[in-house]
């Protein structure tokens, strides 16, 4: 009896030292084995790992060529899911509890500081990331056929998620939303600036329909906060998830990410290198999906060139780039707080009211017409984007701004277009523009010229000459996308730094009057 006793308490101890093994083998339902073929089957046997390819080109797995902008784009999104979610819990999307529902979240909820915090920082760093990962592909031409579906939808993504924090930046119903919200609902109106300005008497009210519609009323208040509520928190992530999920099929329907195709093993330093017994593939008694045909080719055998294992090379890097991310928002979320201003009310209007920083480029234009500068020439800026891969018909991709004419002409657009950006800016300080020059023009000539429209005009006059000189369309595309940066950079921070009360100029928001 004795000697059965310890038998039992034998086999439950090498159970217990098992468990680890065990709930390993559970949860990827394959060996333990480090072969090829069982690290194949784990990508295959998860949903989620799924979405990748058995295996990985080692130039993607290149810091200097993804920075990882993608990735930590998802990942915030996802963070931003998860934050949101809770939120929501407290949250009271009426316009008599809403501001008091996020002061209770910011200072009764327990956590609820941080992850209002970590919601609101997690929302700027995706625009961010978004706009740097759509820069990066147009640098490393990574639109060029067959990727130029995925381009198209990597900017729908942009607009997602200019959406996104837009119908959110409202909700906390103060001062600084409702104003900021007021601003997009009057250019969506500015429809009528170019209607009234053709037909002075009797013209449809095509802006004020538009207006209503987003705002369910001819004012923000009550049904615009609810429908904001609902795009931000229903729709609009919804369609986001779609369209990503749609982004990510296509990278492999595709090819994966691109990649030039004279790679060289030093192009291939710092990246992971499998051992030559690693890549011979080893038959086996059964075949899955992931093993090579056999037959009588030398290549028949060995994995494809310059390849690792997406499992681990792919995964570890993904949860580095993942970790990361997650300890710099929760660290964002602990330092410093969101911002939250008096209670909304429509009746003292912030001075100046200005819209969310990654719109304050347009803003500027907007000031001299809504509808030039929030319909013209952001309807142009997309449109060109999406016309990169249809007139740039290169083959090649992969290498940022390969060659020494790309970066030339890069630089050269830059200095180009922070000339001309500067001095419009100054002649604008200065001089004002035509109502100051003629106070009786018509509004018509200020709709067709404007500060936002020359620029414009002249980015795409600039691009045309590079073309017209170089006769490279690549050229032109990496002429215009100088411009674009720097066209949105120095406008972002001039609106941002330099435009205080009436959006006069001043050199430090420290000068503006106090009243």
């Amino acid at each position: 009896m004795a000697q059965q006793d310890n038998d039992n308490s034998s086999g439950l101890l090498a159970n217990l030292m098992a468990l680890p093994r065990n709930v390993k083998q559970a949860v990827f339902r394959h060996g333990n084995e480090p072969s090829s073929r069982t690290r194949s089957q784990r990508v295959f046997g998860n949903v989620f790992m799924h979405i990748h390819a058995t295996r990985t080109h080692r130039w993607s797995l290149k810091w200097s060529f993804t920075f990882g902008l993608g990735l930590i784009s998802a990942a915030l999104f996802f963070i931003l899911l998860a934050t949101g979610v809770l939120l929501m819990v407290y949250f009271k999307p009426t316009a008599a509890a809403a501001y008091n529902s996020v002061k209770d979240i910011h200072y009764v909820v327990p956590g609820g500081r941080i992850v209002r915090n970590v919601h609101r920082w997690s929302a700027h760093l995706m625009v961010v990331a978004v706009l740097l990962h759509m820069v990066r592909v147009a640098l490393t031409a990574s639109y060029r056929k067959p990727r130029e579906f995925n381009w198209i939808i990597g900017l729908l993504l942009l607009i997602m998620t200019l959406g996104l924090a837009f119908t959110g930046y409202c909700l906390p119903w103060d001062q600084l939303g409702y104003w900021a919200t007021t601003i997009g609902a009057n250019i969506a109106a500015s429809p009528d600036e170019l209607i009234s300005a053709i037909m002075p008497e009797n013209g449809p009210d095509v802006g004020g329909l538009v207006k209503k519609g987003m705002l369910g009323s001819a004012y923000v208040g009550e049904e615009g906060l609810l429908r904001f509520y609902m795009l931000h928190c229903i729709i609009l992530p919804l369609a986001l998830m779609t369209t990503l999920a749609v982004h990510i099929w296509r990278i492999r329907k595709d090819g994966g990410m691109s990649r030039p195709s004279d790679i060289s093993d030093e192009d291939l330093r710092g990246t992971p290198a499998e051992p030559l017994a690693e890549q011979v593939f080893k038959p086996e008694k059964t075949y899955g999906l992931m093993c090579l045909a056999k037959g009588t080719s030398p290549a028949v055998g060995r994995s494809p060139e310059h390849t690792v294992q997406s499992w681990p090379h792919l995964f570890y890097n993904e949860m580095a780039v993942v970790a990361v991310v997650l300890a710099v928002v929760l660290l964002a979320g602990v330092l410093f707080d969101a911002p939250l201003s008096e209670p909304a009310n429509p009746n003292v209007p912030e001075n100046p009211a200005k819209a969310p920083w990654y719109f304050l480029g347009l803003q500027e234009c907007v000031s001299y017409s809504a509808f030039a500068g929030g319909m013209v020439v952001p309807g142009i800026t997309m449109m060109v984007l999406a016309m990169f891969p249809f007139l740039d018909r290169g083959k090649e991709s992969g290498r940022m701004l390969g060659g020494g004419r790309e970066v030339r002409t890069f630089l050269v657009s830059i200095l180009v277009s922070l000339v001309a950006v500067l001095g419009m800016l100054a002649l604008t300080v200065k001089f004002g523009w035509l109502r100051n020059w003629w106070p009786d023009i018509n509004q018509l000539w200020i709709i067709v010229i404007n500060p936002g429209t020359v620029l414009a005009g002249f980015f795409l006059l600039y691009t045309w000459l590079t073309l017209a000189r170089t006769k490279s369309m690549r050229l032109a595309v990496v002429a215009w996308l100088g411009c674009f940066i720097v066209g949105f950079v120095v406008l972002t921070y001039f609106a941002s730094v330099h435009r205080g009360p009436n959006w006069e100029f001043y050199w430090w928001p420290s000068q503006w009057p106090v009243h």
